[in-house]
């Protein structure tokens, strides 16, 4: 019997996050910059220990699409230590890693310059043969689709967003089913991409995506060619063919990048693939904790003690912690960050929002809600939040319109 092919599958590195940390007078890394490179080393650690032949990375390895040499340096030192343990590596280019221009190199581009040893860069829809320890591997490789290289300026011009975004959809199902007529179905195949699939669940990402996304149907992947699919660009960790086979699973991200993703587990996919299937399980690793607080303080004698007890009931032990106050006015000034940041000192980085709650009568010139028009609903907001009555006046005029159709 063969010997199934042991394989890593991780995606969205995204080193260069720097949000919610400071830099370390030791390394002169910014903090989260280290927590991301401690998700990487992870993996390295667990390819060695668990003998992997394979290490598929699905793309964006950066923040941006021009890294500082520092940081590639960092990255490159840790996938040179997978191929010098013979570790068979292939970076995929995602929407973060792949420049718009054609003319210019990806972030990623230098290990093919290099000829670095068992790494393969997919800058470009193929497929790829790799050796590994155990036999050989077919990669369907589909980097992040730039939509002006799937389409013809021409195609393009004319259609509106929606059409336009069907037609980028069609292409690359036609990219994949063109590349998958090639497969041999005597070795085994796995499909590597960086693009959203119909029904993935989304997290914090659209905040840092980089460029117009492209979405593919699940069932352009629900093919038995291939025995895994290994998707790399939402942070989520999920499996789109539910426990079925082929697996559709992306891996989500190794570390977390804002509080949007406070509850989401993270880590890596570790597959064993065979001829005819693969079976696979999730490897969460110890990515930095973020934690919420949130203190009422309205009508309390000692608001203090109110956020010191909420702070006492959760370990803030090297967390991200942002406490989320919400008081009356009249309370502010007697709120102060010296009293509430000493409340929060075991965190490795903490904030303070205030939530300043105003009586509704005093936004709303005295009177209810319900006895106000829309019209008087919105302009009593715009002058709330800064505007006077000329520059409120253009709001007011657009919606009108809109408020007359209701």
């Amino acid at each position: 019997m063969v010997e199934p092919i042991r394989m890593i599958h991780f995606a969205d590195l995204h080193i260069g996050m720097e949000n919610y940390g400071r830099t370390d007078p030791n390394t002169g890394l910014n903090g989260r910059v280290t927590d991301f490179l401690a998700r990487l080393d992870d993996v390295v650690t667990y390819a060695y220990e668990h003998d992997a032949d394979l290490v598929l990375f699905a793309g964006d390895a950066f923040r941006s699409r021009s890294p500082g040499t520092t940081l590639q340096r960092e990255f490159a030192q840790r996938i040179r230590q997978l191929s010098d343990a013979g570790v068979a590596v292939v970076l995929l280019a995602g929407n973060h890693d792949v420049p718009v221009m054609s003319q210019r190199a990806s972030s990623v581009e230098i290990f093919d310059t290099l000829a670095v040893p068992r790494v393969t860069v997919a800058q470009k829809p193929a497929v790829h043969r790799i050796a590994t320890k155990r036999g050989p591997v077919q990669v369907l490789a589909l980097p992040y689709p730039i939509r002006q290289r799937l389409l013809s300026r021409d195609q393009f011009r004319s259609l509106p967003q929606e059409q336009l975004d069907r037609a980028v959809s069609e292409a690359l199902v036609g990219i994949l089913e063109s590349l998958a007529a090639t497969l041999d179905p005597e070795c085994p195949s796995v499909v590597l991409g960086h693009f959203s699939v119909d029904g993935a669940l989304w997290g914090s990402e659209r905040s840092i995506m980089v460029g117009r996304d492209v979405t593919l149907p699940v069932s352009a992947l629900n093919d038995p060619r291939w025995q895994y699919v290994a998707l790399g660009h939402i942070h989520q960790h999920q499996d789109l063919n539910s426990g079925n086979t082929p697996p559709i699973v992306y891996s989500g991200s190794l570390e977390r990048v804002d509080f949007g993703e406070e509850r989401q587990p993270k880590g890596f996919c570790w597959v064993q693939l065979g001829q005819d299937q693969a079976s696979w399980r999730y490897v969460e690793v110890g990515a930095r904790r973020f934690v919420t607080l949130r203190a009422d303080v309205r009508g309390q004698p000692e608001p203090l003690e109110v956020v010191r007890r909420e702070a006492a009931s959760q370990d803030l032990a090297g967390a991200v912690v942002r406490l989320i106050v919400r008081l009356a006015p009249e309370q502010e000034s007697g709120l102060r960050d010296a009293d509430l940041m000493p409340l929060l000192a075991p965190a490795f980085y903490a904030q303070v929002n205030r939530e300043i709650v105003r009586a509704v009568r005093d936004r709303l010139d005295g009177m209810e809600p319900a006895a106000m028009t829309d019209a008087h609903l919105l302009e009593c907001y715009l002058l709330q939040t800064g505007r006077d009555e000329v520059t409120a006046e253009p709001y007011l005029r657009a919606a009108a319109a809109i408020f007359s159709e209701g």
